[in-house]
């Protein structure tokens, strides 16, 4: 089955659910390094999903409640997220597709209001997971 290809400058929208987390999220920019072009836009292969990265979004969850900071970035694509045939320079092109599995990296944690007297505690948790999906500019083309 053929889906849309992404292209250099799509979003990666990600959910704002990351577990116990909720992430105040934005989206990323993909950046493409296949060899191909589509509508004048260099075409994304496997291996492209690692250049979105999105710093700076706040966090909190229901024990945590004054935010924290983290990176938002995708951990994995769906399995309809690559081409099964259509390549360009040895590399599956990528596919809008169904969800990719995203990370939420703690870069300053969340921290708890104190029960008395003290600091606030913060959270001990480093990573979340959540989920994704690119909007793609392009809706002519499509690859399988």
């Amino acid at each position: 089955m053929s889906d849309l290809i992404v292209i250099d400058g799509d979003k990666a929208i990600f959910k704002p659910s990351f577990g116990a987390a909720t992430v105040a999220v934005r989206p990323g920019r993909i950046a493409a390094s296949g060899s191909a072009k589509v509508s004048g836009k260099r075409v994304c292969v496997a291996g492209d999903e690692s250049s979105v990265s999105v710093t700076g979004c706040m966090y909190v969850t229901s024990q945590y409640s004054i935010p924290g900071i983290g990176t938002l970035t995708i951990s994995a694509l769906a399995g309809d997220q690559q081409a099964r045939t259509t390549a360009a320079g040895n590399k599956k092109l990528l596919l809008k597709g169904s969800s990719f599995t995203a990370r939420f990296a703690v870069t300053a944690p969340a921290k708890q209001p104190p029960p008395g007297p003290g600091a606030p505690i913060p959270d001990a948790t480093q990573t979340y997971s959540g989920s994704g999906n690119f909007m793609v500019a392009d809706l002519s083309v499509k690859a399988g």
